[in-house]
């Protein structure tokens, strides 16, 4: 059974950090193209941004290029989402997210 559980989530200040952590297990992550994904209040699922297996091939939407980066140790199954400079707009609940399966997602608050 495929699990995903993210962690990392918090309420930070505008131009805050913070790392997302993703734990997977029940498939063979050292093969699998991963992403992440987030929900803001009210509005549908968005794609942020994708890893393939090997970890050096990195994609993201463009509102967070250059801000935000992906990476993946598969040595540990865990794949991460480093984020700076955060915005109001980076509000949300974030996912990890293999296929169409996700985990529970983590909250992130950006507000003053």
């Amino acid at each position: 059974e495929v699990q995903l559980v993210e962690s990392g989530g918090a309420m930070v200040q505008p131009g805050g950090s913070l790392r997302l952590s993703c734990a997977a297990s029940g498939f063979t992550f050292s093969k699998t193209t991963m992403n992440w994904a987030r929900q803001a209040p009210g509005k549908g699922l968005e794609w942020v941004s994708s890893i393939n297996a090997s970890g050096d091939f990195t994609t993201y939407v463009d509102s967070v290029k250059g801000r935000f980066t992906i990476s993946r140790d598969n040595a540990k199954n865990t794949l991460y989402l480093q984020m700076n400079s955060l915005r109001p707009e980076d509000t949300g609940v974030y996912y990890c997210r293999v296929g169409a399966t996700r985990g529970h997602g983590t909250q992130v608050t950006v507000s003053s």
